[in-house]
């Protein structure tokens, strides 16, 4: 025996091929028959925990959602109960962040309320946003825009994008 037919001799016990007489057994290999067709389809049906989690995540995703940016003004209608009765409340501002992504994925907007400047984080996908609509585009060169929170006045604008 050779170096290298020693270092494959475990690999061959392990297949079940070691010897002359067993060389046909490894060029063919054998043909698994059950006899229950129906366990074979169990076996493929069998998800993984992340992809079950995943499929589970796209069913809970909204379908139509407009493409929102960093920059644009959105009006977010949120859903409000008081009491037994539920409103829309419109909340609109610019978006001056977004995080995460699929199902957790939330939009921060920013407004200015009788000269206070409030900002609300929304999950996008959650049933307590009724809708977003875009009003106008903004024309932004960043990810995020907290340098906004600084500003007073005319100097919080953020100029308009006709492209998108």
């Amino acid at each position: 025996m050779t170096k290298e037919s020693k270092a494959n001799a475990p690999l061959e016990k392990e297949a079940g091929l070691e010897g002359p007489e067993n060389a046909s057994k490894a060029a063919k290999p054998k043909a698994k028959i059950d006899a229950n067709p129906a366990k074979e389809i169990e076996s493929e049906k069998k998800l993984s925990a992340y992809q079950i989690i995943e499929e589970f995540e796209k069913s809970q995703q909204k379908e139509k959602l407009p493409q929102i940016y960093v920059g644009d003004t959105v009006k977010v209608g949120v859903r409000i109960s008081e009491g037994n009765k539920q409103r829309v409340q419109p909340y609109e501002g610019v978006i001056i962040a977004k995080r995460h992504g699929g199902l957790n994925q939330t939009i921060t907007v920013r407004r200015i309320f009788q000269g206070i400047g409030v900002e609300r984080v929304f999950m996008v996908h959650s049933p307590q946003v009724a809708s977003i609509k875009v009003e106008r585009r903004g024309k932004v060169r960043r990810a995020k825009l907290f340098y906004l929170r600084d500003r007073v006045g005319k100097a919080t604008r953020v100029k308009q994008r006709f492209d998108r």
